[in-house]
């Protein structure tokens, strides 16, 4: 991931936005669901409490219990707890047919602890279970990408293009990896294809933008970053989008992407180091210090911040 700013962004963060969240595949991830919906465990529990793993009953009623459960201490953080009510339930009904759904959704809790070798065992286990299941094809990538297995990674994108023709993650992905190795036609393609079966998509325009950006086309940027704005802004895009907005000089656009990704997300240390870029093309060279210092504060090493605002 070398070789790009934080706003010139990389393949790997591209993704993070996306399957590299890797969402446990049940109500707590219905934005990243392909399975249908009655293969999945019934929540049956309100998410406001918790419910300890050990259920005396049947082994069928038992396997969905522990799965609610394993769910409702997902949906707050609790991922030991979620961990143990997933291997119970898998232990308590090896041959039920949604143990590919419980084996992703437990590779998910381990990576969110940290168990990146475990996740990606798991990971495996629930592909092997059901190997054309998208969105477990997407969960690995994701996770491939994060130990740094972008081959493999690639591979597993690759696969979800071949089974889905409309599926907009894999292309994404594979798109801005391209864009970090500077293939710009193949970029350009992959998000093309996005806008074949969804002409307005929001993921293709923020491609498209990216690798603009990168190319340094930064009017077309502009153009790219301000459609995916419009049907979604973050932070990150509105930071995008300022900094290609500060290069043309447009400062006052600029002043306000800047004010709107700090009320979004006040804690991104990158986004005073963009502020104070702002301020010293305006010559406030005090409060451009100052927001190098804000950077400082919130995370950004000091050489850093100084070489971005050079």
């Amino acid at each position: 991931m070398k070789g790009l700013s934080r706003f010139q962004i990389s393949a790997f963060a591209a993704v993070l936005c996306l399957a590299a969240q890797a969402q446990v595949v049940t109500q707590l991830g219905k934005e990243n669901m392909r399975i249908p919906v009655g293969e999945r465990p019934s929540p049956g529990v309100e998410p406001t409490t918790t419910r300890p793993c050990h259920v005396e009953t049947d082994s069928t009623a038992a396997y969905y219990q522990l799965a609610d459960s394993a769910q409702i201490h997902a949906s707050v953080g609790q991922w030991a707890e979620a961990e143990r009510c997933l291997r119970a339930a898998l232990a308590s009904d090896p041959d039920n047919d949604t143990n590919a759904l419980l084996l992703s959704n437990l590779g998910t809790v381990q990576r969110r602890q940290g168990h990146l070798d475990d996740a990606l065992r798991t990971y495996n286990l629930s592909i092997d279970l059901t190997p054309n299941a998208v969105t477990l094809l997407l969960n690995r990538a994701a996770l491939l990408l994060e130990m740094g297995r972008t081959a493999e990674a690639e591979a597993d994108l690759e696969r979800v293009r071949t089974l889905d023709a409309s599926d907009d993650e894999s292309r994404y992905s594979l798109g801005m990896l391209a864009v970090e190795r500077h293939d710009f036609a193949r970029a350009e393609s992959l998000f093309n294809e996005i806008l074949q079966f969804a002409p307005r998509s929001a993921l293709a325009n923020e491609g498209l933008g990216l690798m603009y950006k990168e190319q340094g086309k930064h009017a077309r940027a502009i153009e790219r970053l301000s459609a995916a704005i419009d049907a979604h802004a973050d932070a990150r895009l509105l930071a995008n989008r300022a900094d290609c907005l500060l290069t043309e000089k447009r400062l006052t656009e600029a002043a306000d992407d800047i004010q709107r990704a700090l009320e979004l997300d006040p804690d991104d240390g990158y986004l005073y180091v963009l502020r104070a870029k702002l301020n010293k093309l305006r010559w406030n060279l005090d409060d451009a210090a100052r927001d190098i210092d804000e950077a400082v504060n919130h995370g950004v090493e000091r050489m850093v911040a100084e070489k971005l605002l050079k």
